[in-house]
């Protein structure tokens, strides 16, 4: 994984990216990792990069980025929504993890906070016990540090990141 520029950033919003980076670098198997805010936007990414790489192949016509950060967070936002309604008929409480088994990998979903959600995209052979701990200990972390100006701070720094591009 190359990590995004972190300069001109707050002290809050580099911790969180070294979070990130610490997820992707300590859980074998996790393909891509992306926090996502309750507004369904991409706030951080384990590979920007392949945004950029995906929008310069998307040549008119094309249904949208296959495998891009953007692909993951509308995932991660959509799976979040229809869970959190799910909880909500069955009036079982707030949700706090979903897990997707495919043939070909995972997919999870955690809550953060305040709407927000941390989704990992695993490989078929990744320990999901273990991907399920490490995302807890980063909602742990970067729970309370993920306030609305470091959320917009964060979004701010992807476009800004984009349009260099």
């Amino acid at each position: 994984m190359t990590g995004p520029s972190t300069f001109g950033l707050s002290n809050e919003a580099r911790n969180l990216h070294w979070l990130l980076t610490n997820l992707v670098e300590e859980v074998p198997g996790l393909l891509s990792v992306a926090v996502v805010s309750s507004d369904g936007l991409l706030l951080l990414s384990s590979d920007p990069g392949r945004n950029a790489e995906a929008q310069e192949a998307d040549t008119g016509g094309s249904a949208g980025p296959r495998g891009s950060s953007a692909d993951l967070a509308t995932i991660i936002s959509g799976i979040g929504s229809l869970t959190i309604g799910a909880a909500k008929l069955m009036d079982y409480g707030g949700v706090k993890q979903t897990m997707v088994a495919m043939a070909e990998g995972s997919l999870f979903v955690m809550s953060i906070s305040d709407g927000s959600l941390l989704g990992v995209h695993g490989s078929p052979d990744c320990d999901m016990s273990v991907v399920a701990y490490h995302m807890a200990l980063f909602v742990g972390r970067a729970g309370h540090v993920l306030t609305p100006e470091l959320r917009s701070e964060l979004r701010k720094s992807l476009e800004t990141a984009g349009s260099a591009r």
